[in-house]
């Protein structure tokens, strides 16, 4: 039989993304409904705030208003990137002191606050933190039930098929490149490079681009005037799991830019990085990591590489790379997607009222079923299928050349 629960608490983690504030909305509205004397706290600033032992109370003026945090972006808890076995790291940041182990420090302060129950709204990283967290504590018999929700504009954990705020992501980004477009417009030969989010994973590339293109079709254009659908295409979409062949490219973006005077290039900023960043290291360059150990990709910029290489091969005037992830990632949920987080938020808390942890999503190896999928089974970088027939009929479309997927190295 579960344990009876009294206390809650929510953290959120990581980048941002369109469903932070929605899902912290849903569950208090939810625990409102079917558990209405739980308590809850949400931790400041993600796992930094349970290192520090900084919360805020969900007050009754709060309980009784949740669902106004499902109108908004961002989170209201706030976030930040903290590894809880990256020891090094919290020492250096001075979230714990010398000697301390940041799991053991996170675990007496939930026992300090008598937490029964962990939200985690977080990517996989975020998760596999809360998972460590979870066998850390059971190791230590303290039964706290851990339940996160997933988390990632990029759309890459696994097993998870489609994860919260990732279609309004896409469509926010379809929406931004419907202005910067018209930028092609102040100078002759323009190349226009549309960087997009996404380390590992092309699917917020691919979506933002075929969400575009449906706005474009449902466009009036006035060609007789030089405005027509082809100035404002895109004419190539580069992912991380597909190696970009610059001369090739080259030569067919050429006669583009010669009959409508301007390219377009949405491209992942991931894409190409292991080449960015050999370059880098022959030239000397120290490629910074993250605490998780990610390359920082402000520092290794994709979309500068492309547009240098392409501005020179295409012989473009003007070049100009603009990226929309700051403008996607804080936008509130679409309604395709307050839906989904509302499901997934509802069978958070009947898994925590019930006892089970995992982490709550439509699970791709049992039929899209929304459930609480096994902390051993999440992890990310699960890639962008290059295959996937909308893909390839938007790039037949534009005229790309069916992607090559890249050559990985024998273990």
């Amino acid at each position: 039989m579960a344990k009876e629960v009294k206390k809650v608490a929510f953290l959120t983690a990581g980048g941002l993304a369109p469903c932070l504030s929605s899902s912290i909305g849903f569950l208090i509205d939810e625990y409102t409904r079917k558990a209405p004397n739980v308590e809850m706290i949400g931790y400041v600033n993600g796992y930094m705030g349970l290192l520090k032992g900084e919360s805020i109370k969900v007050t009754d003026e709060v309980r009784s208003n949740a669902l106004v945090l499902t109108r908004h972006g961002g989170s209201p808890i706030g976030n930040s990137r903290v590894k809880l076995t990256n020891v090094k790291d919290c020492v250096k940041r001075g979230l714990v002191k010398e000697g301390e182990d940041p799991l053991k420090v996170a675990a007496d302060q939930l026992v300090k606050d008598g937490v029964d129950v962990l939200h985690t709204i977080g990517g996989d990283d975020t998760n596999t933190t809360a998972a460590d967290l979870a066998a850390y504590l059971a190791r230590n018999n303290y039964p706290l039930i851990v339940v996160g929700l997933p988390k990632t504009i990029d759309n890459d954990v696994y097993p998870i098929k489609q994860s919260l705020g990732a279609w309004t992501a896409a469509e926010e980004g379809a929406k931004f490149f419907m202005r910067v477009v018209k930028e092609n417009s102040a100078n002759p030969r323009a190349l226009i490079v549309h960087e997009v989010m996404g380390r590992n994973c092309g699917w917020l590339t691919y979506k933002t681009a075929q969400y575009y293109r449906k706005m474009l079709k449902r466009t009036t254009f006035l060609p007789g005037f030089n405005l027509t659908m082809a100035r404002q295409d895109v004419h190539a979409v580069y992912v991380p799991e597909s190696k970009i062949d610059f001369k090739s490219e080259a030569a067919r973006l050429k006669p583009i830019m010669d009959k409508v005077d301007c390219v377009n290039i949405f491209v992942s900023e991931g894409a190409g990085v292991k080449d960015i960043i050999d370059e880098m290291k022959r030239r000397g360059e120290e490629v910074p990591v993250d605490a998780f150990g990610h390359p920082r990709l402000d520092k290794v910029n994709v979309g500068q590489y492309v547009a240098r290489r392409f501005g020179e091969l295409l012989g473009a005037e003007k070049v100009q790379v603009f990226k929309s992830g700051y403008f996607a990632r804080a936008a509130a949920p679409n309604r395709k997607d307050l839906n989904l987080i509302a499901a997934c938020a509802a069978k958070a808390v009947e898994c925590a009222l019930t006892g089970v942890s995992g982490v709550v999503g439509p699970d791709e190896n049992a039929g899209a079923k929304i459930r609480a999928c096994e902390f051993s089974r999440v992890k990310g970088g699960k890639p962008f299928n290059v295959r996937k027939g909308s893909f390839r009929k938007m790039l037949a479309e534009i005229g790309q050349p069916k992607p090559r997927k890249k050559r990985t190295a024998k273990k």
